[in-house]
């Protein structure tokens, strides 16, 4: 008879390699209690790695590449984003990244994140993540998830972080170079859900694009 840990492993394997899941994805074959030693057993063969209470991966092997580049770790660890994505995906919420968060995804800034900020239409807490890091959600109102443009909702928080008189002409160069790879008209759907000041960023950008030139002023 197939064991536990075998039928989480056959389940995952389907599922694929950087699969982030729950201890209750598994119900089906036990009591939690089984479950959670079966997690155990698992993750002291690293078959699994635990990220944060309750929560797993079925990690990829890092590439060979990057073992030549003195990473030492046997396996990849999933991002934030991955993470807050298998816990909205759960839990049947919308999430955004905001904050520091959005200015590193967006290559606003290269300060090295350690708190996850995402507004959410769900319920706000925090997530503990193993390596010390930690996921905040944070509650919203609908009308600042509404965005139909992930690039103009990500502009828009990263922005406003910084508030008005935080922004820099590098900043405004590197959207532009953003807005490069995105079609006007789709950004301009969600030109309502954003502040004035940022709109004007966002048309001055495009203005550029269209006029060839690699300068503000």
């Amino acid at each position: 008879m197939q064991s536990i840990e075998n039928k989480i492993l056959e389940s995952l394997g389907k599922c694929g390699r950087g699969t982030v899941f729950f201890t209750d994805r598994f119900s089906r074959l036990g009591s939690a209690e089984r479950l959670r030693k079966a997690m155990e057993v698992l993750t002291k063969r690293g078959d699994i790695v635990r990220v944060a209470r309750g929560i797993f991966c079925y990690p990829k092997k890092t590439p060979a590449f990057l073992k030549e580049m003195g990473i030492t770790s046997e396996y990849q660890m999933p991002s934030a984003d991955n993470i807050a994505s298998a816990i909205a995906k759960r839990d049947r919420i919308k999430i955004a990244p905001t904050a520091a968060h959005a200015q590193n995804l967006l290559g606003l800034s290269q300060q090295i994140v350690m708190n996850y900020v995402y507004l959410t239409d769900g319920r706000a807490k925090k997530v503990k993540l193993e390596n010390g890091n930690q996921i905040e959600f944070k509650h919203t109102v609908a009308r600042n998830l509404a965005f139909t443009n992930r690039l103009a909702m990500l502009i828009t928080f990263a922005l406003k972080d910084y508030g008005q008189e935080g922004v820099t002409d590098e900043h405004i160069l590197r959207v532009k170079e953003l807005l490069s790879h995105e079609k006007q008209e789709d950004i301009e759907r969600d030109y309502p859900l954003m502040p004035e000041w940022i709109r004007e960023i966002l048309k001055k950008c495009y203005e550029l694009l269209l006029s060839g030139k690699s300068y503000l002023n």
